[in-house]
């Protein structure tokens, strides 16, 4: 009997889940983007997801990885409980051009603190190569001072092989067996 995984990717507009979530599925991504009207501090961006965005991991074993984006606008935050229930961990992506992406870093593990308490999250930071700072010492810094010991990698989220480094980390952080 083929078992059925839920993982899901948050982090600020602009951070690349959609991307990630298309680099890796093996079917067409199914996407809420709608037309951009609001003007997002460091971000240009035609387009918003405001519901989800989903795609699937087909196994050889043929267990299921279901993958779900949230929505990266607080406004949308209602949609933030919905996606993560029955989930088993949580992708954080980071975009490192933005203004203050530590701030967004610690804006997200506290909004999704009460989920991440139960499952275990792994951080990805974007756009490393556009914004070389801060650099991911900066961020184990900040985690260091909140308490917390996470996983985090510089990754594009348009490469296939470094989102799925990404989403091996959080697997083996949840079950190192695996």
């Amino acid at each position: 009997m083929a078992n059925n995984y839920k993982l899901i990717f948050t982090g600020p507009s602009g951070a690349g889940k959609s991307t990630a979530i298309a680099s890796l599925s093996d079917i067409p991504v199914v996407t809420t983007e709608e037309k951009s009207t609001d003007l997002i501090p460091g971000v240009y961006k035609k387009t918003i997801t405001v519901a989800l965005d989903y795609g699937m991991i087909r196994l050889k074993n043929d267990d299921k990885i279901h993958l779900y984006g949230t929505p990266g606008q607080e406004r949308f935050n209602f949609m933030w409980d919905i996606l993560t229930e029955g989930g088993l961990g949580l992708i954080l992506l980071l975009d490192n051009a933005r203004t203050d992406p530590i701030e967004d870093m610690q804006f997200f593990l506290k909004a999704f603190a009460g989920f991440i308490q139960k499952t275990k999250v792994v951080i990805g930071v974007t756009r490393t190569d556009m914004a070389p700072q801060p650099k991911l010492k900066e961020y184990h810094r900040k985690l260091k001072e909140m308490g917390l010991n996470l996983p985090i990698f510089a990754v594009d989220a348009r490469s296939q092989r470094e989102v799925s480094l990404l989403l091996q980390a959080l697997l083996y952080s949840l079950d190192p067996g695996l």
